[in-house]
């Protein structure tokens, strides 16, 4: 069981790493070429997975925050008891990836607001979310003084791949002029670990046996 909740601890501790550098370390809507089709890129997301919206403004953005919650709870007691039954390895380290990647951007929602200084908030004037100037700084006056109270905080988000971006030439029928961009989402390294699991979970179905709900 230790095995599991290791690589689990080392992902946390990798996606939380590179998002506190980069949130201390860029400006938001900036980034650095490492690759013409590789990107850091830094943006906030108050929504889902790859930029996914969940919900309507700040409502929505608690109630995520809340499922994200429950389901950090849910995937935990799910391979808590997979792991104890000694189910297959083909279901419970894609599930522990998963897990990781759940626990990775729900610590962004519940804790970010508090832990830096300046992020992304919802203005209840204009109906939308409002970014912010500058680089943000750790908040050294944690709880107090941080940028937004407790499950209020957006998910930093990093990993951009443009691996197309042209524009059609005017001669073209129907696409002339058009600007084409693929692939679009910007995404963190909770995220991938997200996708790399159900991604597991369906390749490895006929594998996986002695399922405990």
């Amino acid at each position: 069981m230790k095995k599991f909740f290791l690589i689990i601890f080392l992902i946390l501790l990798i996606d939380q790493v590179l998002k506190i550098y980069v949130k201390t370390h860029f400006e938001l809507g900036s980034g650095i070429s490492i690759l013409p089709f590789f990107w850091i890129f830094f943006v906030e997301n108050p929504g889902m997975a790859y930029g996914v919206n969940f919900g309507v403004g700040y409502h929505g953005k608690i109630l995520l925050s809340c499922f994200r919650f429950f389901l950090v709870f849910f995937i935990f007691f799910f391979l808590y008891r997979n792991i104890k039954q000694g189910s297959s390895k083909y279901l419970t380290i894609p599930i522990s990836l998963i897990l990781s990647g759940a626990i990775g951007n729900f610590l962004d929602s519940a804790l970010y607001g508090l832990l830096f200084n300046t992020g992304t908030i919802y203005s209840q004037e204009s109906k939308k979310w409002i970014p912010y100037f500058g680089k943000s700084e750790i908040n050294y006056g944690f709880p107090e003084k941080g940028y937004a109270s407790f499950m209020e905080g957006c998910v930093v988000d990093m990993f951009y791949f443009p691996i197309i971006d042209t524009h059609f030439s005017k001669w073209i029928p129907c696409l002339g002029g058009y600007h084409f961009k693929f692939f679009k989402p910007v995404f963190n390294l909770s995220d991938i670990m997200i996708s790399v699991g159900v991604f597991l979970l369906f390749i490895f179905q006929r594998k996986i046996k002695n399922v405990k709900i």
